[in-house]
């Protein structure tokens, strides 16, 4: 299955992002309002398809960052 956590967070993003515009400009209080239900419901629902995602790695915490292997510096004198 593919994986729905980018696409969740942007849609997240965006419907959260619309919430604060409209409420800048006044629109109704009940659009305001269900947009911000439905937008914590979404941000719940992105979080728990996140952290329940059947993702798989063999790096490591000793991998740490791939740009600078902390520990893994061999002495090349």
């Amino acid at each position: 299955m593919k994986n729905l956590g980018i696409p969740l967070l942007i849609a997240t993003s965006i419907l959260l992002l619309t919430l604060v515009i409209f409420s800048s400009l006044n629109i109704s209080f009940a659009w305001v309002y269900v947009l911000t239900v439905v937008g914590q419901f979404l941000l719940v629902f992105t979080v728990y398809k996140i952290l329940t995602d059947d993702y798989t790695t063999d790096k490591t915490f000793d991998d740490f960052y791939e740009d600078y292997p902390i520990g893994k510096i061999k002495d090349h004198s």
